[in-house]
């Protein structure tokens, strides 16, 4: 009924997880740290932490997590010292989750929601005047999870249509990257000749903070400098789609 578990590791491991087809960073697991990488640390970049799980039925459970801030943890030269030494504050994501199988073929689902606070201050990003930051606060956002698998080939459920869905808001005061969503939809041995292939279709849209954004043309004003190819130029970042 409940879990432990505790050492160096990592917060997308157990937080915002699920297997996916894609090798892309936007479709991937752990979307919360993939935009939120100054506050939440996915794999490869470990830190001093852990959660406790409680299994409240076999498909429905929640988890807290509490992992250790430290600006050491993904310098390179640092990699093996695993002290504490410049601890800034410390991340506690919470997380309820539904993994059911549904219907006459028990196909597999995975839900989760999640919200997470860190109490590392970070720069705020709307209060930049005469050449500086003027606020520090501290972090939060939230994240939603929706995966399904929609059919079953013959009754085989590694066979089939699925679809994922993702989520993700960030604050406006600190963070870069406020907002994100994706779908995707894979398809797995859509042909009895071929049981093991699969193809796959997704799209996902990344929004970056005004605030932010205002922040590097004051900063570029600042600096009178409009040249791209320029060292202290700061590039002017937006939304994207992948």
């Amino acid at each position: 009924m409940v879990n432990l578990k505790a050492g160096r590791v990592t917060v997308g491991e157990d937080f915002d997880n699920f297997n996916s087809k894609f090798q892309n960073l936007a479709f991937g697991s752990g979307q919360a740290g993939n935009w939120r990488g100054d506050r939440w640390f996915n794999w490869p970049v470990s830190q001093w932490g852990g959660r406790v799980k409680l299994n409240i039925t076999p498909e429905v459970f929640f988890q807290v997590g509490f992992y250790n801030q430290n600006r050491a943890n993904d310098d390179r030269g640092d990699g093996f010292c695993l002290d504490t030494s410049n601890f800034e504050g410390n991340l506690v994501p919470v997380e309820l989750g539904w993994q059911p199988t549904l219907g006459p073929d028990k196909l597999p689902g995975n839900y989760r929601i999640g919200y997470y606070y860190s109490s590392a201050n970070g720069d705020v990003y709307g209060s930049w005047r005469d050449g500086a930051y003027q606020d520090k606060d501290h972090s939060y956002g939230g994240y939603v999870l929706l995966q399904q698998q929609l059919t079953a080939q013959g009754g085989d459920v590694s066979r089939g249509l699925g679809v994922t869905v993702q989520a993700v808001m960030n604050d406006y005061k600190t963070s870069k990257t406020d907002n994100y969503q994706s779908t995707a939809f894979t398809c797995a041995g859509p042909f009895d000749a071929r049981p093991e292939d699969e193809f796959g279709i997704a799209a996902a849209r990344i929004h970056v903070n005004s605030d932010y954004t205002r922040a590097l043309r004051q900063q570029n004003a600042a600096n009178d400098e409009t040249d791209f190819d320029s060292p202290i130029y700061l590039p002017i970042t937006g939304r994207f789609g992948v």
